[in-house]
């Protein structure tokens, strides 16, 4: 899988869309809108993210997007905002809180199709603190970024809790288990 690492400049300016989108979002209940004409082209480009808000070591919030389907700026500041206050695990962010939030962003590869023979098979596949995995079957979906690795440190403990993500039994297994990986570019 290709990286696409973008310059210093580029995510210190994505770190600061960010922030003034969640500033924004306090005052008039909406994302900061994104003029792409003044943007490096990398920041134009589509592609996926994942926001995450942490406040005092403990997270705040965390949604982002696993296609690429509008440019990377716009995609940063409309899941900055989702992060602060949409994320149903919290209630929204507060103005007071907003200068003492800690923004790590995680921009995605676009995901590759895993094949394997068996849960055995696709478990030796997996790559510790390098892959993140989107796990669907019917309508049960879910996805742990690469940054998870770090709380669950086996393939076993890492699948069987994304299993639990999607809504499915820790032990359950199908054949019409489908898994895409990624990787994330972490900017902070």
């Amino acid at each position: 899988m290709s990286k696409c690492r973008l310059s210093r400049p580029s995510q210190l300016l994505l770190l600061a869309l960010a922030r003034d989108s969640i500033r924004h979002g306090v005052q008039a209940g909406r994302p900061l809108t994104i003029i792409l004409e003044e943007l490096a082209d990398e920041l134009v480009v589509p592609r996926a993210s994942f926001v995450t808000l942490e406040r005092k070591g403990r997270l705040r919030g965390c949604i982002g997007s696993l296609e690429a389907w509008r440019p990377l700026a716009v995609d940063v500041a409309e899941n900055a905002f989702a992060a602060a206050f949409r994320d149903p695990r919290f209630p929204p962010v507060q103005e007071g809180e907003v200068e003492e939030l800690e923004i790590h962003l995680s921009l995605l590869t676009p995901p590759v199709a895993m094949t394997f023979s068996s849960e055995t098979d696709l478990l030796d596949q997996l790559r510790p603190g390098v892959d993140g995995l989107i796990l669907s079957d019917g309508s049960c979906r879910g996805t742990f970024l690469p940054s998870v690795w770090a709380e669950l440190t086996t393939p076993q403990l890492f699948l069987t809790q994304l299993k639990r993500k999607a809504g499915l039994a820790a032990d359950y297994w199908s054949p019409g288990v489908r898994i895409w990986r990624y990787e994330t570019e972490i900017v902070e």
